[in-house]
């Protein structure tokens, strides 16, 4: 299962470029881009947990896509203040619950800040906070380049998490395009190569892929979804609806270069409290 979006859907500057000027009375823009995208990335989880009845809500705006599912940025109180108390836990857990329920779970994108190098102390964190997540599917995006060490992507292995493969402008320390399988599910990240600095991430978002860029891509997609259950492709360029552009065109090519047997939709999992990973 080959699943492509974007990441968050709010951003004032897609209206009159992803969005219509005016839009209906029921309009909403997530049902709106279910109709043409498969995967939404939330952003808004990073700043705190989600409500139920919000993930409730957005859970309902999809139903008419089988196919759509979403992942979720963990709170950054858990990756960079590393409050791991029950009760952040707790929190993160209630507001993800809808989702779960719903069979509408991808996994959980854990992002660390790019001084999140490889040590045995943040490995033991890392550890630690698999086991406070368990038995969610989960996918980390770390971006030092120590983390492509063997003794890391061992680690990764070894508690069934997730390489995060990020596209983002070059720089000193900056991690490189990848396509590393650590577990069952794969993630991807276009974040942009805009500017002149891959951490001045605004800057980088500011950049619309070209086809040669995500012919590129794509065989590395491939490759991925070879080898694992789910490959979550998310574009976060998401300036002027750059992201959503992209996407569509990656979703389009994936579809058509795939065998039939993978075109269709398939239905919600029968066991709506696991995500379904099986192929479409």
């Amino acid at each position: 299962m080959v699943l492509c979006g974007a990441t968050g859907w709010t951003r004032p500057d897609w209206t009159s470029v992803v969005f219509p000027r005016v839009k209906p009375r029921d309009f909403h823009p997530l049902e709106y881009l279910a109709h043409c995208l498969d995967l939404m990335e939330i952003e808004a989880s990073f700043d705190g947990p989600l409500r139920p009845e919000l993930a409730g809500l957005w859970c309902r705006k999809v139903r008419h896509n089988p196919r759509f599912r979403f992942t979720v940025q963990l709170p950054r109180q858990l990756t960079h203040d590393r409050q791991l108390d029950p009760e952040t836990i707790g929190r993160f857990r209630e507001g993800l619950q809808p989702i779960l329920d719903a069979g509408r779970l991808g996994c959980v994108l854990m992002r660390f800040p790019w001084s999140f190098r490889f040590t045995r102390e943040n490995r033991e964190f890392l550890i630690e906070l698999r086991r406070a997540l368990h038995p969610l599917p989960l996918a980390a995006e770390l971006r030092h380049s120590t983390w492509t060490l063997d003794e890391a992507l061992g680690a990764l292995m070894d508690y069934r998490i997730g390489f995060c493969n990020v596209d983002q402008p070059a720089g000193a320390r900056a991690l490189g395009r990848t396509s590393i399988i650590t577990s069952q599910i794969a993630y991807v990240r276009l974040l942009g190569r805009g500017g002149s600095d891959w951490t001045q991430e605004e800057a980088a978002a500011n950049y619309l892929y070209t086809p040669l860029d995500l012919s590129q891509w794509q065989q590395r997609i491939e490759r991925l979804a070879t080898h694992t259950s789910a490959v979550f492709v998310v574009a976060a360029n998401g300036v002027a609806g750059k992201s959503v552009i992209n996407a569509m065109q990656l979703r389009s090519t994936l579809l058509e270069q795939a065998p039939p047997r993978h075109r269709g939709g398939s239905p919600a999992s029968p066991n709506p409290a696991v995500p379904d990973l099986r192929c479409a």
